[in-house]
């Protein structure tokens, strides 16, 4: 089994999601009393957010780096980065390492290979609905085209992503008007929806919506438990 490292903290309630299934996953598949071989250096995503805030990418991606080259140090072989949205600065931290990034763009394509759907509606951050680090690699790379929500929606699901989800406040009408979002991508023509935020996952359940959910922290799980135990 190889040692997967993780960038974690972002926030740590997802990263919550990423130890138990990581767990789980190695359980199920070797049975007994196995566990996940795994490296984690949490941040304190209070500093990031202000980061993000200010548009500070640089300094994002070069603390990131360092937390990346810890990780690797410890003995990872690969590296996940726990959060869809720093993934902005996935190629400077891919450069800062030796080991390879599971990239969460490949994770969510090889989902949706599974599903067999090619339009995907996209939930998550402002800076992931609006920027192209995962939908230019997801049409470029694995052909499949993406929708976001309308403006107002996306402000909408930004903010709620940090003022509740983050902190661990699960509330029944956010998650209505999550379901709501969720319906006009699928009248845009979404086939299945990318829970693009790793705290959406814990919100929106599959038994909420009569459409495929891609939860990118399973996902993620999914692609890092295929190279760990390969």
């Amino acid at each position: 089994m190889k040692t997967i490292g993780l960038l974690g903290g972002m926030s740590w309630e997802s990263t919550i999601g990423y130890y138990r299934l990581l767990n789980e996953g190695v359980r199920d598949r070797l049975g007994g009393l196995h566990s996940c071989k795994l490296i984690m250096n949490s941040v304190d995503f209070f500093e990031y957010e202000a980061l993000m805030r200010k548009g500070d990418w640089d300094s994002i991606g070069s603390e990131l780096s360092k937390a990346a080259q810890s990780v690797e140090a410890g003995g990872a072989d690969v590296l996940l980065i726990g959060t869809n949205t720093m993934h902005i600065v996935a190629d400077k931290i891919q450069a800062a390492v030796d080991i390879p990034l599971l990239h969460m763009a490949d994770a969510i394509a090889a989902s949706a290979a599974k599903l067999d759907v090619n339009k995907l509606g996209l939930l998550g951050t402002a800076f992931t609905m609006e920027k192209d680090f995962l939908t230019r690699p997801l049409l470029e790379k694995h052909g499949l085209d993406v929708v976001v929500p309308k403006r107002e929606a996306r402000d909408f699901i930004h903010q709620t992503i940090f003022s509740e989800l983050c902190c661990g406040k699960l509330e029944d009408c956010t998650r209505d008007g999550y379901l709501n979002v969720i319906a006009e991508l699928v009248d845009e023509g979404a086939e299945a929806i990318v829970l693009g935020c790793t705290e959406i996952g814990l919100l929106v359940r599959p038994q909420d919506v009569d459409v495929p959910l891609i939860d990118t922290v399973q996902a993620h799980v999914d692609a890092a438990l295929e190279v760990a135990l390969a």
